[in-house]
């Protein structure tokens, strides 16, 4: 009988903290959906004493996915950020308060500068606070794989008695190593069950040597219940454990761990490629699982082997992950059934009424340009389509634009919309593109730094897609852009205005002290 492992989900959290991963409200929700059709145990949905933005954020996912997966955030142990969680995550059917504090030496005396008993107390205080507000409260150890055990189990054993629900044990910056982190969950395993059963153990490991993923594995082995986890291991510095990797883990080696968990896998390469595109993070092609060359073989000696038995290199199948078999082709005259039936096909909710007729009218431009609509272009169309709110006024529209390229002096002249404004504005640049970004800049007001500017194809063929991304930087943060267009000049702009517009809904929330 196989031990059934709880997941949880920061990406929201811990991998948003990572420099140009700022999502806006809009983004956020439509991520956590995607999270619920991955079916993840917990979704862990920000740090709402954070900023007022971030508060209404983890707010609106509770309202929209919380009656279906446990909705969390992370609170430092003091009221305020308590009473911050609580009021943000109270209209989930299963919310509970996730504390966070340091153990370590160098967390408790260059951090917080007390006395070890000092920051105890500080932990045990914060718990019977929370338990007056939820009865289930997550307790983070900071540090936990550089603590002294002893203050460690201490710590844990206080919290406990305090009312915890669930120990979490973080490497929080990656400096455990397998065999040793899997030791140190034994012996908390050990003593949790004697001091009280029900409590849960949880892990959270970072990537700074690469380990997470074994250091989580090694948890499972010894004793964990539940890990946190990020999608494509999103996360400050070198990251997360990856989510992806565990679940496969898990699945492909039960025999070994005798465990599993309740991931839809199918949604997995789905969910990656979301984050992706809200993000502009792209996945390292030889990453695990969920990069584009996970399941490529040129070597001719891979290939022979896979046609006659997939299994001869193959330890699971792309189609696990929800990889395409097979491409769902769309023109022009698909029709609006044949066109849900696709975005449906592809995890996301197809709308109704004018959202629906909106998307149906951009794909049918996709259409007329394109010719033929494959399954990776719907999902680009339908994440795009959802990326921002268009209602919002602060938002900049490309209502239309020229580009003149020669060699001489390249010029755009370009028009924008932003409610019911419409400027309009002509540069000179060294380029085309550069022409085109500083006519929008100069329109917009807006004092960006171009870090990073990439062009992909998504298709083949002189009516291929291109897709671009940028990532900006303004007042000191930086801002993504995405888009795709068959005209690589349009998804330029398209994309500057992206990272303009997150920088503008960036500004437009206010930051709670």
């Amino acid at each position: 009988m196989t031990r059934s492992i709880m997941v949880l989900d920061t990406t929201l959290r811990d991998g948003e903290q990572v420099p140009g991963a700022k999502l806006n409200m809009h983004q956020k929700v439509e991520f956590a959906r995607q999270l619920q059709r991955l079916n993840v145990d917990i979704i862990e949905a920000g740090f709402p004493a954070s900023s007022l933005g971030d508060f209404q954020a983890v707010q609106e996912i509770a309202r929209t996915v919380g009656d279906r997966v446990s909705i969390t955030a992370l609170a430092r142990a003091v009221k305020s950020d308590i009473d911050s969680v609580y009021e943000s995550i109270k209209l989930a059917q299963q919310p509970f308060i996730h504390i966070v504090l340091g153990t370590s030496n160098i967390h408790v005396e260059k951090k917080f500068n007390r006395s070890r008993d000092a920051v105890m107390q500080m932990g045990v205080d914060a718990v019977k606070y929370a338990r007056t507000l939820l009865p289930q409260v997550q307790y983070s150890t900071e540090d936990a794989s550089r603590s002294d055990f002893d203050y460690l189990w201490r710590t844990i054993e206080a919290v406990v008695k305090a009312g915890a629900t669930i120990i979490n044990v973080p490497d929080t910056v990656g400096y455990a190593v397998p065999e040793e982190f899997g030791e140190l969950i034994r012996n908390i395993n050990e003593r949790l069950k004697n001091l009280d059963d029900r409590v849960i153990l949880s892990v959270h490991c970072h990537n700074d040597l690469g380990l997470a993923t074994a250091n989580t594995l090694a948890a499972i082995k010894n004793g964990a219940q539940k890990v946190e986890c990020t999608i494509n291991g999103l996360g400050e510095r070198a990251g997360n454990t990856s989510l992806e990797e565990v679940v496969m883990g898990l699945k492909v080696r039960e025999n070994y761990f005798g465990c599993s968990t309740a991931i839809n896998t199918k949604e997995l390469l789905r969910t990656s490629r979301l984050l992706t595109h809200l993000t502009g993070l792209d996945v390292q092609v030889n990453k695990a699982i969920t990069g584009e060359n996970a399941f490529a073989h040129s070597s001719g000696i891979h290939q022979d082997g896979l046609l006659k038995d997939k299994n001869v290199y193959e330890i699971m199948s792309p189609e696990e992950i929800g990889g395409e078999s097979m491409e769902l082709i769309l023109t022009a005259r698909s029709g609006r059934h044949a066109f849900r039936n696709a975005v449906e096909k592809l995890g996301f909710a197809a709308g109704e009424g004018d959202d629906f007729e909106s998307l149906f009218q951009k794909f049918l431009a996709l259409a007329d340009a394109k010719k033929e609509v494959y399954d990776h272009d719907v999902f680009e169309l339908v994440s795009g389509h959802r990326t921002l709110d268009q209602s919002n006024s602060r938002l900049y529209e490309l209502a239309s634009f020229q580009v003149i390229a020669n060699s001489l002096s390249p010029t755009a002249t370009v028009q924008l919309r932003r409610g019911q404004e419409t400027v309009a504005g002509s540069a000179i640049g060294d380029g085309p593109i550069d022409a085109l970004y500083t006519a929008i800049c100069s329109l917009t007001d807006m004092k960006v730094e171009l870090k990073d500017y990439k062009i992909n194809s998504l298709s083949r063929g002189k009516e291929a897609i291109g897709r671009v991304t940028i990532r900006i930087e303004h007042e000191g943060r930086i801002y993504c852009g995405r888009a795709l267009d068959t005209d690589i000049i349009k998804a330029s702009g398209l994309a500057l205005l992206g990272g303009i517009n997150a920088a503008l809904l960036d500004s437009s929330e206010p930051h709670m002290g």
